[in-house]
C-alpha cells in the first residue's frame, strides 16, 4: 500500500505536508473502509459491528472526544509554559490562510484518525477479542500500535511507550462508548492541536502550516525532545487523566467482552 501511494502522491518523510497527507489519508480511508465492508459482507456483519457506524454518526460523541483531546494536549503544554519550558514566539498564520490550514488539517486528521482507529481497534481488535476477550486483545493491539510508530523520525522510547498507552486509552473509549467515534474525535484533536494550533512536533515531525511559532527548552523526559510533547512524561499524566474522565463519564461497558 505504501509503495503504491508513493507512486501517486509525493510523500515527504521529514515533515507533515498537508498537500500530501490529506490525499494520502483519504485514499487509505477509502481502501480500509471498502476492504472491511467486503470482509463484513462475507461474515454477514456491518461496519457498525466493528465499531464504525456510518449511517448515524454520533456527532455529539465525536465532538466530546475532540474537546477532550484538545484539552489534554493543552494540559501537557500549559505546565511547561508556566515553568518556562514551552514558549509561544509569534503568530505564524492569520486571516484566510490560517482558516484554510485549520480546516485542511482538521480534514486530514479526521481521515488519519479514522484510518488508525478503525485499523487497530476496528476489525482486527474485533477478531482478536473473539478469541482472547477484550482487554487481552486491547493489550496486544496497543503493543502493535506502538510498534507501528517505531519508524517515525525523531521518536524516542517515551514517545513509543506513550503511543502504546494511548492505544489502551482508545480501547477504553471504545469499550465504554460502544463505538470508535469518541476516540476518533480525541485522536483527531490531539494531532490537530500539536501540528496546527500549537505548532509542535507530532511523532517527531513538524507540520507545514501552523498557527503559532513555538519552541521548547529543557530535558527530553519533560519536553519530549525530538518526539514532540507526546514524548515527555506529562503526556502520560494526560493519558491517565483522560482515562479517569472517560471512566467517570461512561461508567458502563457498551462493547462486548467477547464479540459474538
Amino acid at each position: 500500500e505504501r509503495r503504491m501511494l508513493r507512486r501517486w502522491i509525493p510523500l515527504n518523510t521529514k515533515v507533515l505536508d498537508l498537500h500530501s497527507i490529506l490525499p494520502r489519508e483519504l485514499i487509505r480511508l477509502v481502501m480500509l473502509v471498502f476492504g472491511t465492508w467486503l470482509a463484513g459482507r462475507m461474515e454477514d456483519r456491518t461496519l457498525q459491528a466493528y465499531g464504525l457506524p456510518l449511517k448515524k454518526i454520533p456527532v455529539a460523541r465525536f465532538s466530546e472526544g475532540a474537546a477532550l483531546g484538545f484539552a489534554m494536549l493543552s494540559l501537557v503544554l500549559f505546565p511547561l509554559a508556566l515553568v518556562g519550558r514551552f514558549h509561544v514566539d509569534s503568530l505564524a498564520l492569520a486571516g484566510r490562510e490560517a482558516a484554510s490550514y485549520a480546516a485542511g488539517w482538521a480534514f486530514a486528521f479526521i481521515a488519519l484518525a479514522i484510518v488508525e482507529e478503525f485499523f487497530f481497534r476496528g476489525y482486527l481488535l474485533y477478531q482478536v477479542a473473539r478469541r482472547l476477550k477484550f482487554w487481552q486483545a486491547a493489550l496486544l493491539m496497543s503493543a502493535v500500535f506502538g510498534a507501528a510508530h517505531l519508524g517515525n523520525p525523531g521518536e524516542n522510547v517515551l514517545g513509543i511507550l506513550h503511543v502504546a498507552a494511548d492505544g489502551l486509552l482508545y480501547c477504553l473509549m471504545l469499550r465504554r462508548t460502544g463505538n470508535l467515534w469518541f476516540g476518533i474525535g480525541f485522536h483527531m484533536a490531539w494531532d490537530w492541536a500539536q501540528t496546527f494550533f500549537y505548532g509542535t512536533l507530532d511523532s517527531g515531525l513538524p507540520g507545514v502550516g501552523h498557527l503559532f511559532n513555538t519552541h521548547f527548552n529543557g530535558p527530553t523526559w519533560l519536553t519530549g525532545g525530538s518526539s514532540g510533547p507526546e514524548g515527555g512524561i506529562l503526556a502520560f499524566a494526560a493519558t491517565v487523566i483522560a482515562a479517569y474522565i472517560v471512566h467517570r463519564r461512561f461508567p458502563t461497558a457498551m462493547y462486548p467482552d467477547r464479540p459474538a
